[in-house]
């Protein structure tokens, strides 16, 4: 029995067969755009943990535990083969949404959200315009762009949004701040920590990111609650190396998001 509260959180993007056809068209997206055939492997990888996936509301905080949740980040079109995927098992996954993009070519359209919430997965904000280095822009800015997606968000499912994951996935204390300041219950960050964390209102999740040429037996890995240390440790040191060369790493990113 575990002696303390721990989650672990996954964190996709794209499941397609062809890249052109779902969410951001850059050469940056392309290590988070999985096929379908490496995202069944991993899903049966997971599927091996004793621990179902589950939705972030319906966890206990109070109580000690393990729970596995899993997210996807974006809401490009590939969503809705996702969807349907995890429903074949019987998981509900949590599906984070760019407002701004709704409706774009290689992202969802509004029934479409409608039908992946329909489908018993939680709807929550990914921003409304996606700022890639979220923890750049000032506090107001960042407020707003939760309060403008999960207005819009709120507008399609005809319910609450009350969850969120950061873009771009870098954090700072102002991010965690914003987001309970704009009325979210749970935000998701990309790093990688089973034990949550609390804000005023907002429960702080961390998540690791499976990339296309991650190992299944490391996937079994995280859903056995095995090798987090490691990947927060790799984690950690590329936070400290973008911190050093802040503005060549801000050149950078201003580089790829304009391809």
């Amino acid at each position: 029995m575990a002696l303390k509260l721990e989650i672990a959180s996954f964190l996709y993007h794209e499941v397609t067969n062809d890249p052109k056809d779902s969410g951001f068209q850059r050469s940056s997206a392309i290590p988070y755009k999985h096929t379908t055939d490496e995202f069944a492997r991993h899903l049966d990888q997971i599927a091996k943990s004793p621990i179902t996936p589950e939705l972030v509301h319906h966890i206990d905080f109070a109580r000690p535990g393990r729970h596995l949740l899993l997210t996807f980040d974006d809401g490009g079109k590939s969503a809705l083969y996702i969807s349907d995927e995890l429903c074949l098992r019987g998981w509900k996954g949590h599906f984070f949404i760019i407002t701004h993009l709704i409706g774009n070519r290689t992202f969802l359209n509004q029934n479409e959200i409608k039908y992946i919430r329909s489908c018993g997965h939680m709807i929550g904000s990914h921003s409304h315009t996606h700022p890639e280095i979220f923890k750049d822009q000032p506090f107001k800015k960042m407020v707003q762009e939760w309060q403008a997606s999960c207005h819009i968000l709120s507008q399609i499912t005809s319910e609450p949004c009350i969850s969120g994951s950061v873009a771009g996935g870098d954090i700072s204390a102002k991010v965690l701040r914003s987001a309970n300041v704009a009325g979210l219950r749970y935000l998701f960050t990309s790093e990688p920590w089973l034990s949550p964390r609390k804000l005023g209102e907002c429960w702080i999740l961390g998540r690791v990111s499976p990339k296309v040429n991650t190992s299944v037996s490391r996937v079994q890995g995280f859903a056995q609650f095995r090798g987090w240390s490691r990947a927060l440790m790799h984690r950690r040191w590329k936070v400290f190396v973008r911190t050093i060369l802040f503005p060549f790493y801000r050149f950078y990113i201003r580089k790829m998001t304009n391809q």
